[in-house]
């Protein structure tokens, strides 16, 4: 026995996977999100999920920043 369809024939969007939620994070913070990956994105993305990606992102961004100074500085290219 399957369950009867939703109201109004359209099935619910399935929810995101945490790589798709890092991907949508990513994309917004260099600008370049489109308005139907947008609309898309939150009809499919919990806060949760968006919270949790952005701060992943955010720590990758400063690490991988922490180590270009480092590798800079290191080099002897910065004095």
């Amino acid at each position: 026995m399957t369950a009867p369809p939703p109201l109004g024939g359209q099935l619910p969007p399935r929810k995101a996977t945490a790589l798709e939620a890092l991907r949508a994070v990513v994309w917004s913070f260099c600008g370049i999100r489109g308005g139907a990956a947008y609309e898309q994105d939150v009809q499919r993305l919990s806060p949760l999920q968006v919270i949790a990606a952005g701060i992943v992102a955010a720590l990758a961004f400063i690490g991988a920043l922490v180590l270009l100074v480092r590798w800079v500085v290191g080099s002897g290219v910065a004095g």
